[in-house]
């Protein structure tokens, strides 16, 4: 399977994409996890979106990525999520390695802050985060925060 990935800042998003990504965020984390939350937070605006076609031109995994100062102290990715049919190919991992690739384009190589579900803890230990402080409930789903600091 090859995937085409795209980033680009909010500013730059023709109407189309917008509605696949809005599209594909909420059949993730609205239907499929079943959890009203508010995923229009304007946090959009501030941040680059990493876009991820297949050959059809669908999206298929999708991240946003923030500045340090944006979300928190660091620099952090959010929003990480793969279209359910398209998991168990490596395409999570694969969206991992591009957004943290271009996290580190763009804002320069430093640590990185993530709010993660906590069962996907052992996920994010494989790209170098820790538990960076005790869990905490987020719009129904546990969560933890997630720190990868930069190897010296």
């Amino acid at each position: 399977m090859t995937i085409r990935w795209h980033c680009l800042p909010f500013e730059a998003f023709p109407p189309l994409i917008l509605y696949d990504v809005l599209r594909l965020r909420a059949e993730v984390f609205v239907v499929e996890q079943n959890c009203a939350f508010q995923d229009i937070d304007r946090q959009d605006l501030e941040a680059y979106h990493l876009l991820g076609y297949n050959d059809a031109g669908e999206l298929v995994a999708y991240a946003r990525l923030f500045d340090a100062g944006k979300c928190y102290a660091e620099a952090s990715i959010g929003r990480v999520v793969v279209a359910q049919q398209y998991r168990h190919y490596g395409l999570g991992r694969e969206l991992m390695r591009q957004a943290l690739a271009h996290s580190d384009a763009l804002f320069g190589a430093q640590p990185n802050k993530i709010g993660a579900q906590q069962h996907l803890e052992q996920f994010y230990n494989t790209f170098g985060y820790e538990q960076s402080g005790p869990m905490y409930v987020e719009d129904g789903i546990p969560h933890i925060p997630m720190l990868r600091n930069l190897t010296p």
